[in-house]
Formats: C-alpha cells, sequence, structure tokens
C-alpha cells in the first residue's frame, strides 16, 4: 500500500504565529495567561497548551489580571473595547489573512457597500468581521444562496478566510444576479487555497483520503468535503486513534491530508499507523 502525503498539509503561518504568542506568553512566571475561546480548533494542541499554562475562558468578565490572547480567528470589536483599562495584558495573536478581511469588510462598509460575508454565521472568524461593520453584513452560505435574496444597489464581498475557493465563486456568481454593483475582495487565507488545490490534485489519484484535524475545524471538514467529492472514500480522523484497520482492506494507495490546524506531528503518528496496517 503507498502512502502519500500533501505537503501543504498542517499548520499554516498564522497558526504558527498565534501558538508561539500564546507559548511566550505562558513563560512568564507568577501570572495567568488565557485564550478568549480555543486558540485554534485542534483538541490536541489546545491540551497541549492547558498544560503549559494557556487556560481557555468563554467570558473576560472573569479576568482580573494577566494575559489575555486574542485568538487566530480574531474577535468581535466590542470585546475589545471592554478589555480597555483592564488590568490586563492583550495579546493578539489574530491571524494576519483574518485582520485582511475585518478591514476590507470595514473599508467596504464605509464605502456605502452592503458587505456580504460568504462563510458561516456561527464560525467565531465570521461574527469578528461580522462586528467591523456595525453587525450590519449579511452572511451567506449554501442554504442562503438557495433561497431568494434581496436586491440592492452596492454588494461588497468577502470570505471567510477558510472558505473554497469553489464555494466562494459560486456566491459570486449568485451575488451579481442581485445588485447593480458588485466589489469583491478575495480574503481566502492563501496556506488555505494551495492546501485545498494539492488535496483535491491527491484525491483524483488515489483509492482513499484520510483527512487529519479536529471535528471543530471548519477548514479540516472542507478538506473532507472536497475529497468526498471526487467520490473518494474519505475519513477524518483527529488522532491516529480514530483509525480503522479494516478501512484499508484492498487499498493499493492512500492520500493523507490535514488541516491548517493540524500539528505535524499528529500528521506523523496517522502516517506510521496506516504504514503498520502494510
Amino acid at each position: 500500500m503507498k502512502i502519500y502525503v500533501v505537503k501543504q498539509a498542517g499548520f499554516c503561518f498564522g497558526v504558527k504565529r498565534a501558538i508561539k504568542l500564546a507559548c511566550d506568553a505562558a513563560e512568564i512566571k507568577h501570572r495567568r495567561v488565557y485564550t478568549l475561546g480555543p486558540l485554534i480548533h485542534n483538541p490536541q494542541v489546545v491540551e497541549d497548551l492547558e498544560n503549559k499554562g494557556v487556560h481557555v475562558i468563554k467570558d473576560i468578565r472573569g479576568i482580573k489580571t494577566g494575559a489575555l490572547i486574542i485568538r487566530s480567528h480574531g474577535v468581535h470589536p466590542k470585546i475589545l473595547k471592554q478589555l480597555k483599562g483592564k488590568p490586563v495584558e492583550v495579546v493578539d495573536a489574530t491571524c494576519p489573512f483574518v485582520r485582511k478581511a475585518q478591514r476590507k469588510a470595514k473599508l467596504l462598509y464605509d464605502q456605502g457597500y452592503q458587505v456580504v460575508v460568504v462563510g458561516e454565521a456561527d464560525h467565531p472568524e465570521v461574527q469578528g468581521i461580522v462586528g467591523y461593520v456595525n453587525d450590519s453584513a449579511m452572511v451567506i452560505n449554501h442554504t442562503r444562496m438557495k433561497s431568494k435574496m434581496d436586491r440592492f444597489k452596492k454588494l461588497g464581498v468577502v470570505a471567510q478566510t477558510t472558505l473554497s475557493i469553489d464555494v466562494f465563486k459560486q456566491a459570486i456568481g449568485r451575488l451579481v444576479e442581485n445588485t447593480e454593483e458588485l466589489k469583491v475582495c478575495n480574503t481566502i487565507c492563501h496556506a488555505t487555497a494551495r492546501a485545498q488545490k494539492a488535496t483535491s490534485r491527491l484525491a483524483g489519484k488515489v483509492d482513499m483520503m484520510i483527512v487529519v484535524g479536529g471535528h471543530n475545524s471548519a477548514n479540516t471538514s472542507r478538506l473532507a468535503k472536497l475529497c468526498k467529492e471526487y467520490g473518494t472514500p474519505t475519513h477524518q480522523v483527529e488522532t491516529e486513534k480514530g483509525l480503522q484497520r479494516l478501512w484499508f482492506k484492498n487499498i493499493n494507495s492512500v492520500g493523507v491530508t490535514a488541516g491548517t490546524s493540524t500539528p505535524d506531528w499528529l500528521i506523523k503518528q496517522v502516517v506510521e499507523r496506516i504504514k503498520s496496517y502494510n
């Protein structure tokens, strides 16, 4: 059985940066370090950070002192306002691509466009972007695209950074029918786009795909969906423990890919377990 691993799989720049900032903050003794929500969508990494002294909280009201890390997904600007005046050091680990999406959305809003965010309304990144336009943005996904939409004079579009480029294209095609003027800002992360492209190529060549990453990770789930669209049997696992030997019966070639929030050590453990099935 041959095993192929997507070279672009695993941590992106933004995730590496966020983890480094969190670890650096935790190295300073005699203070508490928190993240508002999980730093990234990978349970194993979050657990590792917890062991290093980086604690996940859901609400900033409980913080009295210490350091608060704004996670890679960014945050609604009202949270940043609430933190002003508190004796808490704020470490902003927002991914640069997410920051770009926030800035582009605000620019479109200031220019008089009805802002549209293509993505998942309940995702923290999207909620943060919407906050930068006074919560006035319209969020669309597959469901919203299929339903009847109002017509607008000016629409300005940004994308959730982990969105599939094909989904973004579909949304733009749908939106252009509902406006006189459409301005599009491609805010999809380069690393995400490259990983999706490489994964799609590999999925068309192998007998089965294994996607490694947290089940709460949007970009990991999209990779699994891309593989399935090729008709390739696909399984998503968080760790090597999720693999089942039965999957590999009569399989001659396996492709392995991973989300941008998946560490290299998890990918290697999955590959080693697959090798053991030989």
